[in-house]
């Protein structure tokens, strides 16, 4: 499988997963404090070939995804779940650990986040609340897996309606996630 668009990773390791992978390029972060040089090259390869952010699923990868995202309008997002990304050791979590089948997986399902002309019905709190991923006991085992489920990664409850808009997710696809996580709740 090969990757046009070039891939932002953390570090050395996560460059060897993904190679291991697919035939792709990366440019490594090096940490959550990403230098002004690195942006530029992010940037310069998102306006050469476009970027796909593939990121820990973690509080420095979702810093590291932010600041990107801020920086360099229109990159890509791959992601994986914190089950996917733990080491077989159970000590460590990261893409470096994650099997070749997920790393493919997350990179044919990429989200991009949408163009504010374009609008998509947006998912009310209403229906966050109704759906229980919100204000509800199981409400952050809930929203791990429907980030599992529309390939979108873990967010908190503030964040769910934002993440879900931004990935221009329909209630249609919204709903046959709900539907598939309820289900899985009743087994």
């Amino acid at each position: 499988m090969f990757i046009e668009e070039v891939i932002v990773v953390e570090g050395k390791d996560d460059t060897t997963a993904i190679k291991r992978a697919v035939r792709a390029d990366t440019i490594e972060t090096n940490g959550s404090a990403i230098s002004a040089e690195t942006i530029r090259r992010i940037q310069h390869a998102q306006n050469k070939r476009g970027v796909i952010v593939f990121t820990d699923p973690d509080y420095p990868g979702r810093r590291i995804r932010a600041i990107i995202e801020d920086q360099v309008q229109g990159v890509k997002h791959a992601f994986l779940s914190k089950e996917k990304t733990i080491a077989k050791n159970g000590k460590g979590l990261g893409i470096e650990h994650a099997a070749d089948e997920d790393i493919r997986s997350a990179l044919q399902n990429v989200y991009t986040p949408r163009n504010p002309l374009n609008q998509t019905e947006e998912i009310s709190l209403h229906i966050l609340m109704k759906s229980k991923l919100i204000g509800h006991p199981d409400s952050k085992m809930r929203r791990d897996r429907l980030g599992e489920l529309l390939q979108i990664g873990y967010t908190n409850g503030k964040q769910l309606q934002k993440r879900l808009s931004m990935f221009q997710i329909e209630i249609e696809q919204f709903e046959k996630a709900l539907a598939q996580l309820d289900q899985e709740d009743l087994t």
